[in-house]
């Protein structure tokens, strides 16, 4: 969207509506989009009739609201604190929140220094419970750190439980983390992340859509869960309770067509049960930051193959494997009975055999074969792993 041939007014204007308008309102996002910024604005602030949509009751709440708001006052509180306003049309404007349609931020407050949109470019979000088990909080920490270690900008929401833990493991890795906040960046909540927050803000971003001074509801943490899931790749969902916010922020990954990722828990861990119902549908199971970078990553970024060690027997020709392993643990056998184990001719299991004898894996046993003692134990390992 352009910022139209008035910027100056255009940014008091979205300034203005972020004072009274809620975080993800489709109706006041309508109405920005059919009527523009500047007329929404206008009518707010001369109390004009209700725009399409609204009731009577609500609209006298807006106008309300509209005349105590001062952008103007806003916008040098948050130049006090270090808090710039970014919107749509503008240089730092992250293009992928456009995907929330009428319910896309009028703009966003943002304290740090990075620039938004080229840290949201290659960011992952690492979200789950607050109320999490130390297994949560390490696996939060760790993917965060080898995310962040791997050039990843991990975003989470700043709160307590898997959101600091995540936040923690990236700062901890001297890496890029961003907390999308429910209230006004210069107001750090919850307050016991006070340290926190400033920390993330001196070395990543502190993000919102509310204006200075506002505080957290229940409705804003759950709206500004669409922010999270708008702005990265794709959301990884560490722990979750079936009633967790987290799931909000991964439901609405879905909706825009992000990867939604989860970290399994123990079966019994009610902390993970709503993860398990995403992995389910359609969420991916990873378990550490390769996995993850192999779903929201670029051509090329495969996590490793999945293996044991390399055993002796690994690098054996596939027909010498078969002839191998239809040897008796424990006792001789006729060249015969190898050959329909293997499911081949007597010639070629006798051909085999000898290339196996020559590597030390069996040996002549009157007019049999039989395993060395290498040899037991190399496909005992085997048989384990397969």
């Amino acid at each position: 969207m352009s910022a139209g041939p008035d910027p100056a007014g255009d940014l008091l204007d979205r300034v203005l509506l972020t004072r009274v308008v809620e975080p993800g309102d489709e109706a006041g996002g309508r109405w920005v989009r059919e009527f523009g910024v500047e007329e929404v604005a206008r009518r707010l602030r001369e109390g004009a009739p209700p725009l399409p949509g609204v009731s009577g009751r609500r609209w006298a709440g807006l106008l309300a609201r509209a005349g105590q708001a001062d952008p103007r006052r806003d916008l040098a509180v948050a130049r006090e604190a270090g808090v710039r306003f970014v919107r749509p049309g503008g240089a730092e404007w992250p293009g992928q929140l456009d995907d929330l349609g009428d319910a896309r931020p009028l703009g966003l407050w943002v304290r740090g220094r990075p620039s938004l949109r080229m840290w949201a470019l290659k960011s992952v979000a690492v979200v789950g419970a607050r109320a999490c088990t130390e297994y949560g909080a390490h696996m939060a920490a760790t993917l965060a750190a080898d995310l962040a270690g791997r050039g990843w900008v991990v975003v989470s929401g700043g709160a307590y439980g898997v959101d600091g833990a995540a936040h923690r493991g990236a700062l901890g890795a001297g890496g890029a983390t961003v907390a999308v906040l429910a209230c006004g960046v210069d107001r750090p909540y919850p307050r016991g992340h006070t340290e926190l927050i400033n920390r993330i803000a001196e070395q990543g971003l502190v993000v919102g859509e509310l204006a200075p001074g506002e505080h957290p509801t229940p409705s804003r943490f759950i709206l500004r869960n669409r922010v999270i899931a708008a702005l990265t790749r794709g959301t990884v969902v560490v722990e979750a309770a079936h009633r967790s916010g987290s799931l909000v922020t991964a439901r609405a990954a879905q909706r825009l067509g992000r990867h939604t990722i989860g970290v399994p828990g123990p079966a019994t861990s009610g902390l993970s049960a709503g993860v398990h119902e995403l992995l389910r549908g359609d969420a991916v199971l990873v378990t550490d930051a390769a996995d993850v970078i192999e779903m929201v990553g670029d051509i090329g970024d495969l996590a490793p193959d999945r293996r044991g060690p390399v055993l002796p027997r690994d690098l054996l020709e596939p027909r010498a494997r078969h002839v191998l392993a239809a040897l008796p643990a424990r006792r001789a056998a006729t060249a015969a009975e190898i050959a329909r184990g293997a499911q081949t001719s007597e010639d070629d299991a006798i051909a085999r055999l000898y290339e196996l004898r020559a590597l030390g894996y069996v040996e002549r046993h009157d007019d049999g074969w039989k395993l060395t003692r290498q040899a037991v134990i190399s496909v005992r390992d085997g048989r384990r792993r397969s």
